[in-house]
């Protein structure tokens, strides 16, 4: 029975670490032919992480994009066109705080980078690859929302949690759009994931914080991330389309 993904071209932003790699290491397992990693800063990660694919037995292009700009983002979609035209997996994981920054201090700068990155790129991206997909027979895209579009965020962390947010409804109206054409639309929003996003933005007291409040009693990691995008590229989800699916260890329950 096939799995969703063997033999498949997937594109994966954000793809250098966190769930990021988690997803390309596991698309990689499960016998996806050509993976194409974005990364912005960490080529070092990237370069490793492509190894590790190859290694697995996928095809591995990388390309180096900030997608914080819209430059960053218009130069990344030439290159998948080039790269991918007919991918029938995209994963939009790019996505970042940028910075802790409260209401007083929130510059117009902030507020572009941070939803060009977390918003506008799931979006141009998707526009991008979407005709090539349904010429390919359709295929899948998943986005990455995040608990904080549930709950506004942490400190100085509002307009992330106001783009993620946006994610999610992008996801569901993309879904409409594209699920005549054979391509369906979900979502992923991890809760609080031991990785380095948190390493950078939350100091341990935060996150010992978090664990006291989640049912499960720990943080969420990468792979947990990775094996619910797993599920929903499978046929076993064949009928999830526009869902956003919450992924918290109970720390929110709708």
């Amino acid at each position: 029975m096939s799995n969703g993904i063997q033999g498949k071209t997937a594109i994966i932003t954000g793809a250098s670490r966190g769930i990021g790699a988690a997803t390309a290491l596991m698309l990689a397992r499960e016998g996806a032919s050509k993976l194409v990693l974005h990364y912005n800063s960490n080529a070092q990660g990237a370069e490793a992480l492509a190894k590790e694919c190859h290694a697995l037995g996928a095809a591995v292009d990388l390309i180096g994009s900030n997608l914080a700009s819209e430059e960053g983002i218009a130069g990344f979609v030439l290159s998948i066109k080039q790269k991918a035209p007919c991918a029938q997996i995209l994963i939009n994981n790019a996505g970042h705080l940028v910075k802790r920054a409260k209401l007083p201090e929130f510059t117009s700068d902030l507020w572009d980078e941070v939803m060009n990155l977390n918003a506008k790129s799931v979006y141009l991206i998707s526009q991008a690859v979407a005709p090539g997909m349904a010429a390919a027979g359709g295929g899948c895209i998943i986005n990455l929302s995040s608990i904080a579009a549930r709950n506004g965020g942490g400190p100085g962390a509002t307009v992330y949690a106001a783009s993620k947010a946006a994610v999610a409804c992008i996801t569901k109206g993309m879904a409409k759009e594209l699920a005549p054409q054979g391509i369906r639309v979900n979502a992923v929003s991890p809760g609080t994931v031991d990785n380095d996003f948190h390493a950078k933005y939350s100091t341990r007291q935060m996150l010992d914080g978090v664990i006291t409040q989640t049912p499960a009693g720990k943080l969420g990691t990468n792979e947990e991330i990775a094996d619910c995008i797993q599920f929903l590229l499978s046929p076993g989800a064949a009928y999830i389309i526009g869902q956003t699916i919450e992924i918290n260890g109970g720390m929110y329950m709708v």
